[in-house]
């Protein structure tokens, strides 16, 4: 899917000076970014998942360590 953006000048000059360093097209390093954000959200959300696992199935083993 095509899509424009616009970004604040020093922002692009920034992923400019990044893309070169990298070796990479701006283009790309805008799509390692976007997936990046995904993959970290996926992981936060699969974290918050086992948290809240333990917190419920483990509350009573919880509240006899809080106790000991």
């Amino acid at each position: 899917m095509a899509m424009t953006v616009r970004l604040p000048e020093a922002l692009d000059r920034r992923l400019e000076e990044i893309a070169r360093d990298e070796h990479v097209s701006k283009h790309a390093l805008l799509l390692q970014a976007a997936e990046a954000l995904v993959e970290r959200r996926a992981r936060s959300a699969q974290v918050q998942a086992a948290v809240d696992f333990v917190l419920t199935h483990d509350a009573h083993l919880l509240d006899r360590l809080a106790d000991a």
